[in-house]
């Protein structure tokens, strides 16, 4: 087994520290930032996205898609809308859901073009 490199110096670079000290965001941005990608560590809630970023659609047709409950359906919606990834809108008694924004289709194409690599 390859070891990891260990850094032994005892200088630290102070420049270089400082410079990158004033490129980083504030601590609790980081915490926001985890739980978004939270919101994809959820096999489900990415069929959901991927799906939503093909076409529009309300909870019945995500379950018969997913072949998973209208509750599990509504379940991971609920937290993906909870997390602004997921907008509605209501026809009726229907309510439509969609990506809330091109971020979220990004994201997933990223992803995508990460794993085909």
């Amino acid at each position: 087994m390859e070891k990891q490199p260990l850094c032994d110096c005892e200088v630290i670079h102070e420049e270089i520290v400082e410079d990158t000290r004033g490129k980083m965001q504030p601590k609790d941005e980081y915490v926001r930032l985890a739980s978004l990608f939270k919101m994809f560590g959820d096999g489900t809630r990415i069929q959901i996205l991927h799906a939503l970023e093909q076409n529009e659609m309300c909870v019945c047709d995500l379950a018969a898609l997913l072949g998973v409950t209208k509750s599990a359906v509504s379940h991971q919606l609920k937290a993906l809308r909870l997390a602004n990834l997921v907008k509605f809108r209501r026809e009726g008694q229907i309510v439509y859901y969609s990506l809330a924004d091109d971020h979220v289709k990004e994201i997933i194409d990223i992803g995508m073009d990460h794993l085909a690599e």
